[in-house]
């Protein structure tokens, strides 16, 4: 009774449906939604998705059609994707959740949470699609109830029209839950992207923000982590908080039902489940505790990577390539073992909540035939379906869970980053705003006439409390006038550099005040190049405005520089300026501070990379010249023409203001370390003036500014290479490298256990299906129920003991896969040549080894199980189904036929799309690393807005991949699903017309057609699983080819092995003929040593050509 009122019910909600579905079909044809238009192609590709389509586009997910008719026929680009809608534009997300954590920050100072500051955001929609689920779940239990009165219908030979109305009317359910599914799965996803976006964001942003004293408080490493995995965990939530009331609710309607059926039987079988539960709750906690310790080395691992990377040309120069590899093999070695720890307890999870269905149908069968029932085709096929319902949340849940605390552990680590106090440019304490004057020694100023003023401040670089151990500048009082060219000189190590990043705010102010006046522009010791073109660098941000650019490049004597280089202006400079000089660099730098034109200017140690020559020009045309005017310089220098320059001297020593004057009264000061050799000859400084007057009177087309010489279309030459992208499908040789990684004998036991695992489960149902008969037909008496329990029991046993095989294979394979992975990638890279790495950009050779590596450890071993169960499984319900209902053959060939169309059609679009993902994922980390090393000069400048607008352009370009990708997947799985449900329909239409014998042919007993409608119900999830886990697999694949790319990198030429004798050597002896050296492959020559022997005991001055005329004169 119980069932016939649920049916009346669903059969209602489903007439309703169809009348919507079919009012929707008036304005487009089923065959249009199945395949693409090519008609209108670039007008369809501009529009706004989300806005502009039809309701009926949208249910079908039409959008996608111009993108995957271009993927058809060509290699995709950018401009090909899909635009974003309007509401998932990165900084409107980035809004939204900003907004939220900052009120959570007011609300809750001591411990803002980022999971509340979420919930706060985006908490409503994500509440309203909890409601479309649980529509879309409860409309999952009407094909087992449709199933029992089918059956039952069937058995007791009612009319036609029952047995075609219900017919009919499972297969307009599967149609009816395809749409809801996919629907549900497309506004979830899409809120995932949206949070992703707002994460990266913040989390970019805050780099802007922390000052270097309060980063400290996290390795470099742990904050690339936050970016690369950390934000992709959180998002996870948006999955798993759903599934922790949707799976138990799942669970209970199944056991529900189930007791409709069999009575007080199903309590053995919820028996087992509940006895799982501590077990489950417990390996979840040991998984939970194995993930942090795994994060912690994962975030060492990935630092010292990064160091590796930076340093790369130091280590080789002194052969320290293995000693460092070693060091970062001992880190990975501890984040494998908590891997592996961490994999082998999801094989046990895998394993119980793999077996628990079929021992629940074991318990509960066993029990129902020995409380003296019998058992009949409508109920045990009932069952059966419930089972296969039971499935997936079981499955799911140890993910879920797993996936939640993952997420909340990496939320509680971002909780923590967003936290850090925030840089202040400018610090003071209200006292001394108030002094109406400030006296220096020597100088006595007014307050309002000071561009810096220093009050007993005492700074440290720790951002933790360790009072005066960790001081670095140690009661400083210093003020410094306005228009003031100001000198500060020291030995090394006595605070010159932190005096200037104190006044930046970098440091961590324990006591006193620091305030500045006006606007700062800042050149670092360590010149910050970005990754661009010379403009780029030196207009960072700023309007070109070509009389100042040509007079600031003079100035910096770059004009030269300029007109050597491929491109003029628009050469393209590496990743931190790999091919340019030392000097070069910071010339490049000093243009930059030059062309902003700031109120303060703070130099430190500029004109050291210079030679002597140059330093004059740069001295009297540059921080002297009309340029910086009579704004205030602080410059760290031991040039003594600068220092003789100064208006104002500042001698620091062991972080104390040791003394300030003039450079008049430095002469005669306890501080008088330069010699007269410092100063350079009369001689060589009329030489420089001639070759400046020259230089500046040459007409300013001359360095190319307007490139009228070399246009830049023709000349501009890029050192950094473009990323490659493979084409086509992902080649069978990835998958023979990962199963080689893998074990060749592992892959055959994995292949052969899941074989023989999907065939001890058929053989279960076929056994149950002749039970049924058996008992059915009054032959229950040829075989006592015991025997029928002992075969069930031993297919059972069978089918956990392959289980479990399967499971511990996989971690195992993976796990060592992971493990030579990583080592073969490592050592490839180690011996890589140095221009490789001047060519390749660090974020993208560490995207491999954390983003992609990360995929190879963890995502592609269980993708690759999941692809092996739907592979093993929909071969083992085609042949059940080709055995019990043979003209279910005459449907095989035209259903492949159209899925193999399908999944052509999908998976060209869908490799391009994971590659453009991956692609488009690089610039995200590269700018993220970059700005971790020049945020302090990003800050000096006042330039956040312009670099977090250039993150944001980096992240809509990989929304947009991502939003096409989601699109894409789900227009497949609607159209499978489609597919899925004519086959339902089809099955068992023949089955009502094989039960009146209507066919010339008999469609089996009562049993086996019960067998052939629960094995047709799962194709729904099957067939659209296969190919989606199949997809998956070659997207995550991508990351494996993507690893082998840089395995195949050219290795350094190291000819034959010589043994050294113990002594050697004996004396020193270097010798260079006919050598022709430049920066790089791409570079023009720049220097040609023609004979150079350099004996014992030499010493070698290295002079430019200008300084060596002047020597031979």
């Amino acid at each position: 009774m119980l069932i016939n009122v649920r049916l009346h019910a669903y059969l209602f909600l489903l007439s309703k449906s169809i009348d919507y579905i079919v009012c929707l079909h008036k304005y487009s044809s089923i065959e249009d939604s199945l395949l693409a238009s090519d008609a209108d192609l670039e007008e369809s590709r501009l529009k706004d998705p989300g806005k502009t389509h039809s309701y009926w586009h949208l249910l079908t997910f039409k959008s996608i059609n111009p993108v995957m008719s271009y993927g058809v026929i060509k290699q995709l680009d950018f401009e090909d994707l899909l635009q974003l809608p309007s509401d998932m534009d990165p900084s409107s997300c980035h809004y939204t959740l900003l907004s939220c954590w900052q009120a959570q920050q007011s609300s809750n100072c001591s411990h803002p949470s980022l999971f509340r500051a979420i919930c706060c955001a985006y908490g409503w929609p994500y509440f309203r699609l909890g409601l479309l689920k649980v529509l879309n779940d409860c409309i999952g239990f009407a094909g087992p109830l449709l199933l029992n009165k089918l059956i039952r219908s069937l058995q007791e030979g009612s009319g036609h029209l029952t047995g075609f109305l219900l017919a009919i009317s499972l297969g307009l359910a599967s149609i009816f839950k395809s749409f809801l599914d996919t629907q549900y799965t497309f506004h979830l996803s899409k809120l995932r992207l949206k949070l992703r976006s707002s994460i990266m964001t913040v989390i970019y942003q805050k780099c802007l923000s922390v000052s270097l004293a309060e980063r400290s408080k996290f390795s470099e490493g742990e904050i690339q982590t936050f970016m690369s995995i950390d934000a992709d965990r959180t998002v996870n939530l948006c999955n798993s908080f759903h599934d922790m009331w949707s799976l138990p609710l799942q669970i209970g309607v199944a056991l529900y039902l189930l007791y409709t059926q069999v009575k007080f039987a199903f309590v053995s079988g919820l028996a087992i489940t509940i006895l799982l539960i501590p077990v489950n709750k417990w390996i979840a906690k040991l998984i939970a505790s194995a993930t942090e310790k795994m994060m912690k080395q994962k975030d060492e691992r990935i630092r010292k990577t990064g160091e590796l990377l930076t340093y790369i040309r130091t280590l080789k120069m002194y052969g320290w390539e293995l000693l460092f590899t070693s060091w970062l093999m001992e880190t990975r070695s501890s984040e494998v073992t908590h891997l592996s720890t961490r994999k082998y307890l999801d094989a046990w999870c895998v394993f119980f909540w793999a077996t628990t269905p079929t021992l629940f149908s074991l318990f509960t069968f066993g029990l129902f035939t020995l409380m003296g029932n019998h058992l009949d085709a409508a109920m045990v096929f009932t069952c059966l379906a419930l089972f296969n319902t039971l499935i997936t949340p079981l499955n799911s849940f140890p993910w879920v869970i797993n996936g939640l605390i993952d997420a909340f552990i990496s939320t509680r680590r971002l909780s923590r980053f967003l936290s850090c106090s925030e840089h202040k440019p400018e610090m003071e304490h209200a006292a001394d705003s108030s002094s109406p004057s400030f006296s220096n020694n020597k100088f006595d100023f007014n307050f309002e006439d000071m561009a810096v003023v220093i009050h007993d401040a005492c700074c440290a670089w720790s951002s933790s409390d360790q009072g005066e151990q960790s001081l670095v500048l140690n009661h400083v009082t210093l003020g410094l006038p306005k228009g003031f060219l100001v000198a500060v000189i020291g030995e090394v190590g006595s605070g010159k550099s932190s005096l200037l990043n104190s006044i930046l705010g970098e440091m961590r102010l324990i006591h006193g005040s620091v305030h500045s006046s006006g606007s700062i522009a800042y050149v670092p010791q360590v010149p910050w190049i970005l990754s661009g073109t010379i403009r780029d660098n030196i207009l960072f941000g700023k309007e070109y405005d070509p009389e100042r650019y040509s007079d600031v490049i003079q100035a910096c004597a770059l004009d030269v520089d300029i007109s050597l280089m491929v491109g003029g202006d628009m050469a393209y400079i590496g990743e931190k300026g790999v091919n340019l000089s030392g000097g070069q660099r910071a010339r490049l730098a000093l243009a930059r501070a030059l062309y902003h034109g700031s109120n303060i200017f703070m130099l430190d140690d500029v004109l050291s990379a210079v030679d002597a020559q140059v330093a004059q020009w740069i001295l009297y045309n540059a921080i002297l010249g009309p340029l910086m005017g009579q704004q205030t310089c602080i410059l760290c220098t031991h040039n003594i023409q600068a220092i003789t320059s100064a208006d104002m001297i500042v001698v620091m020593d062991k972080g104390h203001v040791k003394w300030v004057g003039s450079s008049a009264e430095l002469s005669v000061s306890s501080y008088s370390v330069f010699s007269s050799l410092n100063v350079p000859n009369e001689a060589s400084q009329v030489q420089r003036q001639g070759c400046s007057t020259n230089t500046s009177t040459e007409p300013k087309q001359s360095l190319h500014l307007e490139r009228d010489i070399i246009p830049l279309s023709e000349g501009a030459q890029e050192v950094i290479e473009v990323e490659l992208r493979k084409k086509g499908r992902v080649e069978l040789t990835v998958y023979k490298n990962y199963a080689a990684f893998s074990g060749r004998f592992i892959t055959i036991v994995i292949c052969l256990s899941a074989i023989l695992m999907q065939a001890s489960r058929n053989g279960n149902d076929l056994w149950l299906s002749f039970w049924v008969d058996t008992t059915t037909w009054g032959n229950q008496m040829e075989y006592s129920t015991s025997f029928y329990l002992v075969i069930l029991f031993t297919f059972c046993i069978i089918n956990s003991s392959l289980t479990l095989v399967r499971a511990f294979s996989f971690a195992f394979g993976g796990l060592r896969a992971a493990v030579r992975v990583h080592n073969t990638l490592i050592y490839n890279l180690v011996n890589a040549p140095v221009h490789f790495f001047d060519q390749t950009p660090g974020g993208r050779i560490l995207n491999r080894l954390s983003s992609d590596l990360y995929t190879i450890d963890d995502s592609l071993p269980f993708i690759l199980n999941i692809l092996l169960a739907n592979f093993v499984g929909l071969l083992g319900i085609a042949i059940v189904l080709s055995y019990v209902q043979v003209l279910f053959l005459l449907l095989l060939l035209p259903v492949w036929y159209i899925y193999s169309k399908l999944q052509f059609y999908y998976r060209s679009t869908s490799r391009e799309l994971r590659r453009l993902d991956s692609v488009s994922r690089s610039p995200i980390y590269a700018s993220f690393t970059e700005t971790l090393d020049g945020s302090s000069t990003i800050r000096a400048f006042k330039s956040e807005d312009f670099f977090f607008v250039r993150f944001i352009e980096h992240v809509t370009l990989y929304q947009r991949t991502s939003y096409s990708e989601l699109t894409a997947s789900l227009w497949l799985s609607l159209r499978l699903q489609l597919i899925a449900a004519f086959v339902i329909s089809f099955v068992a239409v023949m089955a009502v017309v094989g039960s009146h014998g209507n066919l010339p042919i008999s469609l089996g007993t009562p049993g086996l057609v019960g067998l052939a409608l629960s094995y047709a119900a799962p194709i729904v999830s099957l067939l659209g699983s296969f190919l989606t886990s199949f997809t998956e697999t070659e997207k995550e694949m991508v990351s494996m080819e993507r690893v082998l790319q840089y395995m195949d990198v050219p290795q350094e030429e190291l000819h034959g092995c010589q043994s050294l004798d113990p002594d050697w050597p004996l004396q020193g002896l270097i010798e260079f003929e006919n050598v022709t050296l430049r920066y790089c492959l791409l570079c023009q020559m720049h220097c040609m040593i023609l004979l150079l022997p350099l004996r014992e005991a030499h010493r070698l001055a290295l002079l430019e050509e200008q300084v060596l005329e002047n020597l031979v004169s």
